[in-house]
């Protein structure tokens, strides 16, 4: 009996596939299994962008509120305050016309409503608390309130 080519092609591709299946099954993990030390660093990896997300996003997200209500404010209050100089200007030009006559004294209502809104922020930075965002964590547990069951 002879060799033919096909069966020594034949004969080869099955040596090979034995060759790498008993190589395969000398190792212990899987072949797309990540070994101890990869799986060990992604691990890691998670571990601080869960950090970072924590740390970060959620105040972020808590201080959306805190500062939409503050720049509410802060826009109430400037345009009140405009309203309020123009009209104490206003009434100083048109109620004392004859007092505030001449080439300097017709600036003094103006200098009287600068004052005025000056007045204002020193009073709006006074008013201003350095409260951190987030409330600080008690210590003790909470207690349900009387009368109320917990489920």
């Amino acid at each position: 009996m002879g060799n033919r080519p096909s069966d020594v092609v034949h004969m080869r591709a099955v040596a090979a596939k034995d060759r790498s299946s008993s190589a395969s099954s000398t190792s212990s993990a899987p072949k797309g299994a990540p070994g101890p030390v990869a799986g060990s660093v992604q691990e890691s990896i998670q571990i601080v962008k869960d950090y970072v997300r924590q740390e970060t996003l959620g105040p972020l997200r808590g201080a959306g509120r805190w500062i939409g209500f503050g720049l509410g404010g802060a826009v109430s209050i400037a345009i009140g305050t405009a309203f309020l100089v123009l009209g104490v200007l206003r009434m100083f030009q048109t109620e004392m016309a004859d007092t505030f006559s001449g080439r300097w004294m017709a600036l003094l209502p103006y200098a009287i409503g600068l004052v005025f809104c000056l007045l204002v922020i020193a009073l709006s930075f006074a008013r201003i608390s350095q409260q951190p965002l987030a409330k600080p964590e008690s210590d003790t547990p909470s207690t349900p309130r009387a009368g109320r069951k917990d489920r």
